[in-house]
């Protein structure tokens, strides 16, 4: 079996718990989920407004359980070199 025949419900199930794990698990800072594998909660809010039709804010906020502005406000720390540095260094691995 691969991804795209995984069932619609399972597949909702299993998202639905990862953005919860990501909601919960604040210390998580997106710059270093993108330096080790190239996506955020950012990404992953601009994936559901994709599929939606919703605005990129609106998917965002989905993930992160409010504004993306208050949770940047209350979460997310400054990237140093070092981690700005893997990031782009992931980002290229996106290519596909």
């Amino acid at each position: 079996m691969n991804i795209d025949q995984l069932d619609d419900a399972t597949a909702a199930t299993a998202f639905r718990r990862l953005v919860r794990h990501l909601q919960h698990r604040t210390d998580a800072q997106n710059v270093d989920l993108m330096g080790l594998a190239g996506f955020c909660r950012n990404c992953l809010g601009d994936w559901i407004a994709e599929a939606s039709g919703m605005s990129k804010d609106d998917g965002r906020a989905i993930v992160c359980d409010m504004p993306y502005a208050e949770w940047k406000a209350k979460h997310q720390l400054p990237a140093s070199e070092e981690q700005l540095a893997r990031m782009n260094e992931s980002l290229k691995k996106n290519a596909h």
